[in-house]
């Protein structure tokens, strides 16, 4: 069910309907030769509207229109990123937030699909929930389906960039979009024989160029429409069923 796609008094109905909304935040970034830039939103986005077609009636769960454009400043390096600072980020958020709450709405998961976003989300997150006075959430779709991408993944436990996964479901879900010629010969880094930074007890900041010289993290070669369908699937159950979780929402009480 897609806000932009509704009639104003649809929109009331379904605010008095306790509906959840979730606002999917993506980014627009190099994807490897073989992917186009909009991987991150349009997988967000996708994800989001299963999930929501999965909910029942009486507990609808809408889609708004997907804030596009995330963190991406380690993706300037190669050609194809649009990002914005972090306080414009912030500001972005918020105004999405709070138009939603002035229409009545009192459930809004902000639904990632960048891990750059998602430190940022959850300091947003962090404010908002204070200031509109809101269980607000925050979650990365692949988080939520942890477990289930693990057991559907062959040559990778997680997403990681232009790989397995996120090629799979590119393919499942937006398959006119893959240039499959790009992908021969795509290899992934190897860190082998120095620290691997995804592993340091020190966080530092690493532009996409000193980590890949083509673009890709993980395995693509590896891709496969059926497996896009069953990560998605996976994404979409899991994250409806968190969603309408009335433990998400409650508040905590100290025993």
């Amino acid at each position: 069910m897609d806000w932009a796609s509704l009639a104003a008094p649809q929109i009331v109905a379904l605010a008095q309907k306790y509906a959840v909304v979730i606002i999917p935040v993506g980014s627009i970034e190099q994807h490897g030769p073989h992917l186009p830039v909009e991987v991150d939103a349009r997988l967000a986005t996708e994800i989001s509207r299963r999930a929501a077609r999965l909910a029942p009636e009486d507990t609808p769960i809408i889609v708004a229109p997907t804030i596009s454009v995330g963190l991406a400043q380690h993706h300037l390096s190669y050609s194809g990123a649009l990002t914005l600072d972090f306080a414009t980020f912030h500001a972005v958020i918020g105004c999405w937030v709070r138009s939603i709450v002035a229409s009545g709405f009192r459930r809004i998961a902000l639904v990632n699909g960048h891990g750059g976003n998602t430190t940022a989300l959850r300091v947003v997150v962090n404010e908002l929930a204070r200031s509109e006075r809101l269980p607000i959430v925050t979650c990365t779709y692949w988080d939520v389906a942890a477990a289930a991408f693990r057991d559907i993944l062959e040559t990778q436990p997680c997403v990681m960039h232009a790989c397995e996964a996120e090629t799979s479901l590119m393919m499942a879900l937006a398959p006119e979009t893959v240039r499959h010629e790009q992908m021969v010969g795509l290899t992934a880094p190897s860190f082998e024989g120095s620290e691997d930074p995804f592993e340091s007890a020190f966080y530092r900041s690493l532009d996409m160029d000193e980590l890949s010289v083509n673009g890709v993290l993980g395995n693509p070669s590896a891709a496969s429409a059926a497996k896009g369908e069953l990560l998605a699937d996976a994404a979409a159950t899991a994250l409806k069923t968190r969603l309408l979780d009335p433990q998400t929402w409650r508040r905590l009480e100290p025993r």
